[in-house]
């Protein structure tokens, strides 16, 4: 199998990044778990180094001041020791047997950038999973979901991490531009024979506010969804620039040699 480095965000979540840990520590492919405390003021700190003596593989890096998940992230990754990287935030939670299915496929497929874990969604209100088109929803979300994604650390480097754009940390859609950079690039496969990863809710969640506005439930702001389709095209251009940039220089040092 495919080691893993796992990277967590973390704001504030010091009442569910025991869960997290939890459910990160149980995977054997997991050689590196990184949590980034992005200015938390509460016990996030203590949870992360009460397990870190518990099990080596768990670091702790401190940004010094709060700049959103996009940066805690891209900077974990710098620090990052293994070919595939996972990314899953502090209140969420993968279930047994995650990466082993992530790394077995990975490994499998080697042309492949990247596979997507199908998300379980816990906790949220009866009005949105009982809705009739919820489940196609929620596949499109577990396509972009950051707790989803495992990716081969040169394409995630490639692309430059996730956006870092003030309307994105404000908003989110960091998630979105990039998965949609994969799929115009590498695809954005899932796996869907099983739930992986289990995205727990809480009021004011991302992820409502997505299911809502697509049953109708709550209107976009127009302005914010030209503002992030901007952005989003923005990074996937990009992103394609640098990987034709790469491929260049392949092509070129084959020739030469």
């Amino acid at each position: 199998m495919l080691p893993i480095s796992i990277i967590i965000p973390c704001y504030n979540a010091a009442a569910t990044l025991a869960r997290t840990l939890e459910s990160c520590i149980i995977q054997p492919e997991a050689a590196q778990i990184i949590v980034v405390d992005d200015g938390s003021t509460d016990a996030s700190i203590e949870v992360v180094r009460h397990y870190g003596e518990r099990d080596p593989r768990v670091g702790l890096l401190q940004m010094p001041v709060n700049g959103g998940a996009a940066r805690a992230r891209n900077w974990a990754a710098m620090h990052a020791t293994q070919p595939l990287l996972a990314f899953i935030d502090a209140d969420d939670e993968y279930i047994p047997g995650a990466l082993a299915a992530a790394s077995g496929y990975l490994e499998q497929n080697p042309s492949e950038a990247s596979i997507r874990l199908d998300v379980e969604y816990a906790g949220f209100p009866a009005e949105i999973v009982g809705h009739p088109l919820f489940e196609g929803h929620a596949a499109t979300l577990s396509n972009t979901v950051p707790s989803s994604l495992v990716i081969r650390r040169p394409v995630y480097a490639a692309f430059g991490g996730f956006p870092m754009d003030p309307f994105f940390r404000r908003n989110g859609g960091e998630d979105g531009a990039f998965s949609w950079a994969l799929r115009e690039l590498f695809g954005n496969q899932r796996l869907t024979d099983a739930k992986r990863v289990r995205m727990h809710y809480h009021p004011r969640i991302h992820a409502e506010r997505y299911f809502r506005i697509c049953f109708g439930m709550q209107a976009p702001v127009q302005a914010d969804v030209a503002e992030a389709f901007r952005l989003s095209e923005q990074f996937v251009a990009t992103a394609q620039a640098n990987i034709a940039q790469l491929r260049s220089l392949s092509a070129a040092t084959g020739t030469a040699s």
